[in-house]
Order: C-alpha cells, then sequence, then structure tokens
C-alpha cells in the first residue's frame, strides 16, 4: 500500500538539512545527476554574502513527504528554473511537482511566464510529463561525466610550471577569499562573487574540505586556477565544482594539474567514484574526458511559456 503523501513548504533549517539528507540517501538509488550533488544544494543555501538560509531557499522550495520522511523536494537557483529532487519509488508525484513550479517558479518574460526543467535525455517518463503541460525540448544543454576511481589508474602526480605554485585556499583570510572571488568572475565573466560569498560557503557548507581546495597562485599573489572538491563522505563520493582558470593564465595545464592533484587527494581518502557536469563548451569536456571521465548522461532544458 502506497503511503499518503503530503506537501509542505520549507521553513525551517531542520528542513534544509531533510533536503541534504534526502539527496545523500538517494545518491546510491539513481542514475548520476537524478538529484543534486550535494554542493549544489550546499552552494544554494551558503554560498551567499548574506549568511541567513532563509534569505535564500525559504518560500523558493516545496516539500514531499510520505510516513513522516522527506520523499521529494522542489529547489531553484532563482532563475525562473525548477529541480526535482525525488526518491525514485516516488515518481508518480512528478507531475504535482511540476504543477507546484509554475504556480510559485516561474519568471516573468514579454509574452508570459517561463519554466525551464533539465531533463536528460535518456528519461522518458520525465519527458512525457512535460510534454502532456506543453514543455518543448531546448537547445541548451549538459552533460554529467563520471570516473569510478577503482577502475582506473591515477594520472602522474602533477608539476606545475614554473612560476606557478600549487596550495590550498587560506579560507581563514578573507582576503585569500577574495583572490578566488576574482578569479571566478574573470573566469566565468561574472562581477557578483565576493569574499564573503565565498568565505561563508567555506565555514558553513557540510561538503567543504579545505584539503580539497586548490589553487594556482602566480608570482604576485593573484590565482591562475582553481579548483573545489566537494565530499559526501557518506557515499565516499565528490564533485568538481568549479574548474577555471584566469583568462590570462589559461593554456598552461593548470587546470588540469589542479584536478589530478585533487584525484590524488581523493584516492588517499578512499573515493569511490567523482562526477564533474558542464555544459556543451568542448575544451572543458575535453579535459574532463582525458582525465579519464566518461560520459554517463546528456540532457536538455525543457521550456514553457504560459
Amino acid at each position: 500500500m502506497t503511503p499518503s503523501v503530503t506537501t509542505r513548504p520549507l521553513d525551517s533549517e531542520r528542513d534544509v538539512r531533510l533536503v541534504r539528507d534526502l539527496l545523500v540517501a538517494t545518491h546510491p538509488l539513481v542514475p548520476a545527476g537524478w538529484n543534486w550533488e550535494v554542493r549544489r544544494w550546499d552552494g544554494t543555501v551558503f554560498h551567499n554574502a548574506d549568511p541567513r538560509w532563509e534569505a535564500h531557499v525559504r518560500g523558493k522550495v516545496q516539500l514531499w513527504e510520505a510516513a513522516g520522511a522527506l520523499v521529494g523536494a522542489v529547489t531553484t537557483e532563482g532563475g525562473g528554473d525548477a529541480h526535482l529532487q525525488l526518491h525514485p519509488g516516488f515518481r508518480h508525484l512528478e507531475e504535482e511537482m511540476v504543477a507546484w513550479a509554475e504556480a510559485h517558479l516561474a519568471r516573468q518574460v514579454a509574452d508570459g511566464r517561463l519554466l525551464s526543467i533539465f531533463v536528460f535525455d535518456d528519461d522518458a517518463d520525465r519527458q512525457a510529463v512535460l510534454s502532456s503541460r506543453g514543455y518543448e525540448r531546448g537547445a541548451a544543454g549538459g552533460v554529467t561525466r563520471r570516473q569510478r576511481m577503482a577502475e582506473g589508474s591515477l594520472p602522474p602526480r602533477p608539476v606545475l610550471p614554473a612560476p606557478y605554485v600549487l596550495r590550498t585556499v587560506r579560507a581563514d583570510d578573507l582576503e585569500d577569499c577574495g583572490r578566488v572571488a576574482d578569479l571566478l568572475n574573470a573566469a566565468f565573466g561574472r562581477t557578483f562573487h565576493s569574499a564573503v560569498e565565498f568565505q561563508n560557503f567555506t565555514r558553513m557548507a557540510p561538503c567543504y574540505r579545505a584539503d580539497l581546495d586548490l589553487v594556482a597562485a602566480a608570482p604576485d599573489g593573484t590565482l591562475a586556477a582553481y579548483v573545489g572538491i566537494a565530499w559526501d563522505d557518506l557515499n565516499r563520493h565528490a564533485t568538481f565544482e568549479p574548474v577555471c582558470a584566469h583568462p590570462d593564465h589559461r593554456r598552461h595545464g593548470l587546470a588540469r594539474a589542479l584536478m589530478e592533484e585533487g584525484l590524488h587527494r581523493l584516492a588517499s581518502l578512499g573515493a569511490v567514484d567523482v562526477t564533474v557536469e558542464t555544459g556543451d563548451q568542448l575544451a572543458a569536456n575535453e579535459l574532463y574526458d582525458s582525465l579519464g571521465f566518461e560520459e554517463v548522461r546528456r540532457g536538455q532544458w525543457w521550456q514553457r511559456t504560459f
């Protein structure tokens, strides 16, 4: 007999932990990318200049519970997007979850309201739900790559080309956090990253480990490349996020070297597997392929204007 399901908004710090627990518990039960990695949830809640969780998820996340346990949640990154985090035994909730997202998360556009939902190409059931509600597959896509640590040999321990130095981020030093923020802004063409935002993440995100936060430092003290590795200790699973090099320091193999060092550190922790997610950027995907990451799933954003 299927237990009755109730739904309610996320409304407490305990609820924040429950969503994270759902992601951890379902990781071994579902295909890669089915639900968010813990890094993405921790980033949504904690990678912000305002340290209050309420400012980032209250009113934006809806929960579904069965027999007192969390079985589903709709989350967002705030741009008219919806992401279904779901126990695989409760797929019958997907249409209800999408309907909630349409009512609460769509953004205003010139000709109405727009909602975007990412769907993997092999997920015919979710595609059917969206098609029945008038969604269409868009052009923008994404790729999930995975490396099973036990199946491949580690690359050689990297040696950074002179004059760069490999070190970890000094998270207690706000100035060094500012260097990371400057690098993120330059690498991704952004302006919103700040030292406080990054430091809040290092202090509050459960997935953060200082020994897995790697940078290549230039002689003038600025940062030339950065690779963050989030750690899920229960599943012994890691996520590379982000991977970037400053535009002025590209084509020196710095991001590759940091990833190679990260793989060695993960092996010493007993990691089982590691994933990295990208868009369709050819250069990035060629790097990941060369390091032994295999494409396991590919998908597109589906959209509906109503």
